[in-house]
């Protein structure tokens, strides 16, 4: 009998926070003494349904509701989770709104935060229409930031 490595899938759910001024809503945080830019959002817990999670994940990080929920996309690449050797990364992303009126403070400038402390955060717009997906740290983030760019050309 062999030992075979137990292998692990990470879910993760994000939100596309769309504004009426063609925007998203991106977060910077400094998590696992690392600085990132992603969309907002995080881990599935067992038992819960993705867009529960979202619920959840907008309810933690920005005390917010949000409306309008659509799936805008579920990587469909091997993406292997970065900091965990053994785990598959699937990240599923929602199209949504923040409902009015918006109650968390909206910074101008990435990183708007005292820097070196683990989970420090801060939100900011981005213009869909100027988006750069190399801003984003994460690889899926920067596929989806493409997809979304290209979903909302004018």
């Amino acid at each position: 009998m062999t030992n075979k490595p137990i292998k692990h899938f990470n879910i993760r759910v994000y939100g596309l926070l769309l504004n009426d001024n063609n925007e998203v809503l991106v977060t910077d945080e400094f998590q696992l003494d690392t600085s990132m830019t992603k969309f907002p959002g995080g881990g599935l817990d067992f038992g819960e349904g993705t867009i529960d999670c979202l619920r959840r994940e907008m309810r933690e990080e920005c005390q917010q509701e949000i409306v309008d929920i659509e799936h805008f996309y579920t990587t469909e690449f091997f993406q292997q989770a970065l900091y965990f050797d053994d785990h598959q990364l699937i990240s599923i992303y929602y199209l949504a709104k923040l409902q009015e009126p918006v109650n968390f403070k909206i910074s101008n400038k990435a990183f708007d935060f005292e820097p070196g402390q683990n989970g420090n955060q801060s939100f900011r717009w981005l213009s869909i229409e100027k988006l750069n997906p190399e801003e984003f740290t994460f690889p899926i983030d920067k596929h989806v930031a493409n997809l979304l760019r290209e979903r909302f050309q004018q």
